[in-house]
């Protein structure tokens, strides 16, 4: 199965990699596109209103691979993220848990936004897995471009956070079905 990279992905992109007979592989010889889950998720505040963050990368240019986006750290937007989830997951029942799981990626920069990207997903894996310590595959990456299905990992684009930091380990379970 070819997937696209994505920022803390939707909850579809994570039921098509729990359901992804044989290998993943992350697409990264496309044309980046911006304005899409590659370098931004949808969360849902405390109130339940839909917020989007982004994390902005350098000006792409024109037909820039995705493995070769770099990101910008001209603007505060580490910051502004972490206060994001914080405050939109704080009260939920798995943040305290999880929260210094995920507070390293907005404490360090990151020069390529697939290395964020991964990371993020490693640590996304590691909590389904209920054993945070435990190594997870690396991805692996397209050597040429393969047209990833995008209608099965868009969903409406909600981040698999809202349900981590709802359902903890359990959100595999739901994922699965």
């Amino acid at each position: 199965m070819i997937l696209p990279t994505t920022y803390l992905g939707p909850r579809a992109w994570y039921e098509a990699y729990f359901a992804a007979k044989g290998e993943v592989m992350i697409e990264v010889q496309e044309s980046f596109v911006k304005q899409t889950y590659r370098n931004r998720c949808l969360i849902h505040d405390a109130q339940g209103h839909e917020v989007t963050l982004t994390v902005p990368v350098l000006k792409v240019e024109h037909k820039q691979l995705t493995q070769d986006v770099q990101i910008s750290y001209q603007q505060h937007w580490q910051h502004q993220h972490l206060m994001a989830l914080k405050s939109a997951y704080g009260k939920s029942p798995y943040w305290d848990y999880y929260a210094d799981f995920f507070a390293p990626f907005y404490e360090q920069q990151t020069k390529w936004l697939i290395d964020l990207n991964e990371g993020l997903h490693d640590t996304i894996l590691r909590l389904l897995r209920n054993t945070p310590n435990s190594p997870t595959a690396p991805l692996k990456h397209t050597t040429q471009f393969v047209q990833a299905n995008l209608e099965t990992c868009w969903g409406d684009g909600t981040s698999i956070l809202d349900n981590l930091m709802e359902y903890g380990p359990t959100t595999k379970l739901i994922t699965e079905n």
